[in-house]
């Protein structure tokens, strides 16, 4: 092909210190996209002005835009780190995600750069290159979801939208097939734009056709399978890690707050994480204690602890049936690096001794089923920050669950925004697979959400509280749930190799003219 017939290498849309003031935006505009301001549109101008500042970059520039981008959005968007815990984690965990945003905004640029020459039609960059956009993008959300360490899939694209009419796309390509058509859509917009599109509006076709698919597709309607009765407990007793207590006052925070609760008929009570401060498994106190709130509701409990088994802690949800005690166990799959052990110790306590000699114990992962049948309904669960991972909530509905019981302590980050982004997930978990959700937490802020996404109860934040909730069961599983696997196997690798596959088209192309 002639050098002439070639499309030239992209020229930045922006000069670097206006990318860089792009980039800088970019970051807490997303964040008013997510709880709580909602503002669910502004996550499409903050991936736009992320992209644009992309266009025509070196791979230099790219890692320094990127890196402004990621910092200037978890500085704002993780800032209730510091409720207790101060600047250091804040900055450390806000640099790491920032350093992985920078790397992966390399590859963003160079998709920019080598599509157009190894496909230098027209219309394959208004429909080719946008798709590869939003796969890169899912690329970089998945590796950083999943690595170092477990990863922080905390700031997904497609969490922003909890409160939005785009929430209900979860249910058939999962929260990173959402991701990924919120980020082709927006590409589409931009290369329609650069493509001339005021001249020639056909060209808006492919971003016109994503926007639809987005807003009228309907979401995917699991099976009714009935109701259960569920009685959850709010207690706001002192259960953050440094708040002033004595022996067993968060027992008896839930106790006096499940009193409301005494006599009614239920199917099952569901207390918070970190609702009970002894074993109840080796303390006979606590069990007794928990035996006579079972007699009280008549009903069996799910309640969690921290429970030691041989030489390991769990953090364990249980289901407790009076005078039988603990018939029925889950374990937390994914334990809070730095929060709940620390990997490495002897590494960061060489960097920061006092911060990491907080962290006394050290929770080993669970490997047993994230569910529990209660009296023949098989409840889901998923342990404060487990909401967050697709494998735990997955698991749960393929086996089985007609209902999620999401058990989260948010005492260390009270009157933060913490709180509110954690229940955007768990609306956003029933949305993905069409189940009810019972979120319940220790000082809220705490709702019952059912498969539509709609609140069919709740509590406040701060306050003491019970609910008694008729909650709809489902059954069937989510083209989400099915597919969601190879939804993101096929976006990140498909996604990379193609990448790869436009440097080998380019450079041979420039060989052939040699």
């Amino acid at each position: 092909m002639p050098e002439s017939q070639l499309r030239p290498q992209p020229r930045p849309l922006l000069p670097i210190w206006a990318a860089l003031l792009a980039s800088a935006v970019a970051g807490p505009t997303l964040d008013l996209a997510y709880p709580s301001v909602g503002w669910w549109p502004l996550a499409f101008v903050g991936i736009a002005f992320s992209l644009i500042a992309l266009v025509g970059r070196s791979v230099w520039g790219s890692l320094i835009v990127g890196f402004v981008f990621g910092a200037s959005f978890y500085l704002v968007h993780i800032e209730w780190i510091t409720r207790y815990l101060g600047a250091v984690p804040w900055f450390a965990l806000a640099g790491l995600e920032s350093i992985l945003m920078a790397v992966g905004s390399v590859l963003l640029t160079l998709a920019y750069r080598w599509f157009p020459r190894a496909f230098p039609a027209r219309w394959a960059s208004l429909v080719g290159l946008p798709v590869l956009i939003g796969g890169v993008w899912t690329l970089r959300e998945i590796v950083m979801g999943s690595w170092p360490y477990t990863g922080f899939p905390w700031a997904r694209i497609g969490m922003s939208q909890s409160e939005s009419p785009l929430a209900h796309i979860a249910s058939w390509v999962g929260l990173s097939g959402l991701t990924f058509l919120m980020v082709a859509a927006t590409a589409a917009v931009l290369e329609a734009v650069r493509g001339g599109a005021l001249r020639n509006v056909r060209r808006l076709i492919p971003s016109v056709a994503i926007v639809l698919l987005l807003f009228f597709t309907p979401q995917y309607v699991t099976t009714d399978a009935g109701g259960m009765r569920v009685g959850s407990v709010q207690g706001n007793g002192p259960s953050g890690y440094f708040d002033s207590r004595s022996a067993n006052s968060v027992l008896s925070a839930q106790i006096d707050a499940s009193s409301a609760l005494f006599g009614e008929e239920m199917d099952v009570l569901l207390w918070p994480e970190g609702g009970i401060d002894s074993d109840p498994t080796t303390s006979p106190s606590t069990a007794a204690a928990l035996d006579q709130v079972a007699e009280e509701v008549n009903a069996p409990l799910i309640v969690n602890a921290a429970t030691v088994r041989g030489d390991d802690i769990f953090n364990t949800s249980m289901l407790w049936i009076g005078g039988e005690g603990a018939v029925q166990v889950h374990d937390k799959t994914h334990p809070v690096p730095f929060g709940e052990y620390v990997p490495d110790r002897w590494f960061f306590r060489a960097l920061a001794p006092d911060l990491i000699d907080l962290i006394q114990r050290e929770y080993t992962p669970g490997t047993n089923s994230p569910t529990l049948d209660v009296d023949g309904t098989t409840v889901g669960l998923a342990i404060c920050f487990d909401v967050i991972y697709d494998d735990v909530v997955w698991a749960g509905a393929r086996e089985g669950a007609e209902i999620y019981m999401f058990q989260t302590n948010n005492a260390d980050f009270r009157d933060t925004d913490e709180n509110l982004q954690q229940l955007a997930f768990a609306r956003m978990r029933a949305i993905e697979t069409g189940r009810s959700v019972v979120n319940i937490s220790t000082v809220g802020t705490s709702q019952v959400i059912a498969p539509d996404g709609t609140v069919i109860d709740g509590l406040s934040a701060g306050v003491a509280g019970a609910m008694l909730t008729d909650v709809p069961l489902r059954t069937g599983l989510t083209p989400a749930v099915v597919l969601g696997g190879w939804v993101q196997g096929v976006l990140a690798w498909g996604s990379l190799l193609f990448i790869v596959g436009c440097g080998v088209v380019m450079r041979r192309r420039r060989r052939l003219q040699q």
